[in-house]
C-alpha cells in the first residue's frame, strides 16, 4: 500500500482540526474525557476514505470504543489525539492513524496539522518526519535527558504522581504535552529520551510504537512486556539506552 496516499488523505482532515465552531460542540465522554464535533467528523471521513482505498480492511476507531477485532488487518486511528488541547486552542493535538497486520504494526502516521509536521514509518523500513529520516537520541542516562509523562487514570492519581516526582528526581526535567501519539513522535526523533503512561488504548499508541521502534528505540509495558495492539495497557517507549533504567523507577 502506498504510504504517501494514506498521508495526502490524513493532511485533509486539517480543515476539520481547525474549524473552531466545530471544536466548540461538545460532548462529555467521562471525567475529563471530551468528544468534539471534530472528532467525530475526522473518523467518518477517514473511515469512508480509507474503506473507498482498502474495502478489504476493518477498522477501528477511538469514538467506536475498543473492539474484539475478529480479523488479520485492521486500521487504528484516533482522529484527535489531544481533544482536550483543541478545545482550549492549546495547539497540541494530532491525528494518529496505524496499520495492524497479523497483530503487528506495519504503519503508523502522527500528523501534526499545527505545524505541517508528519511522522510516519512502515516496518522494516525506518522512520521519517517530512520525508527526512529520524532517530532515536543516543543520551545514555536518564540523567541527561527529559521524560515526557501522561496523566491517565485519574484515580491513580496518587501513585502516578508519586512515580512522576521518582522519575523527576532522576532526569533532566519532565514534560507532559497532552498527547501521548505526539510523546512518542518527540521520543522517536530524538527531542526527548522517552515517555510513559499508565493506560493507553490502541490508538493513543499504535502509530507512536512503531515511529519508536523504526527510529531505533524500544517500547513495552511498565513490566517490560512486550504491547498487544488489540488491547489498551501501559506503554513505555524510550531511546532504548535508556529503557531498563526508566522501568525500574515506575
Amino acid at each position: 500500500m502506498d504510504i504517501q496516499k494514506i498521508i495526502e488523505l490524513v493532511k485533509k482532515t486539517k480543515k476539520f482540526i481547525l474549524n473552531r465552531e466545530m471544536v466548540s460542540d461538545v460532548k462529555e465522554k467521562g471525567i475529563a474525557d471530551y468528544v468534539t464535533q471534530v472528532d467525530i467528523t475526522v473518523q467518518n471521513f477517514l473511515k469512508e476514505e480509507l474503506f473507498i482505498l482498502a474495502p478489504d480492511i476493518q477498522f477501528l476507531g477511538e469514538e467506536t470504543g475498543l473492539q474484539n477485532m475478529k480479523v488479520d488487518s485492521f486500521w487504528i486511528l484516533d482522529p484527535v489525539d489531544g481533544t482536550t488541547n483543541l478545545m482550549h486552542d492549546y495547539q497540541h493535538s494530532v491525528v494518529s492513524l496505524a496499520l495492524c497486520q497479523q497483530d503487528e504494526i506495519v504503519m503508523g502516521i502522527v500528523y501534526d496539522p499545527f505545524r505541517e509536521d508528519v511522522f510516519y514509518a512502515i516496518k522494516g523500513k525506518g522512520s521519517f518526519l517530512n520525508g527526512q529520516p529520524i532517530h532515536v537520541s543516543n543520551v545514555g542516562k536518564l540523567s541527561d535527558t527529559m521524560i515526557g509523562i501522561g496523566t491517565a487514570k485519574r484515580e491513580l492519581a496518587d501513585e502516578n504522581f508519586a512515580r512522576f516526582h521518582r522519575v523527576f528526581g532522576q532526569c533532566q526535567d519532565i514534560r507532559r504535552i497532552g498527547s501521548a501519539a505526539l510523546e512518542l513522535a518527540y521520543t522517536a526523533c530524538g527531542r526527548q529520551g522517552g515517555y510513559f503512561e499508565i493506560y493507553l488504548n490502541p490508538w493513543d499508541y499504535a502509530a507512536g510504537m512503531l515511529l519508536i521502534q523504526e527510529a531505533g528505540g524500544k517500547v513495552t509495558d511498565f513490566m517490560g512486556r512486550d504491547l498487544n495492539p488489540r488491547k489498551g495497557g501501559s506503554v513505555v517507549g524510550t531511546n532504548g539506552y535508556i529503557h531498563t533504567e526508566l522501568l525500574q523507577l515506575l
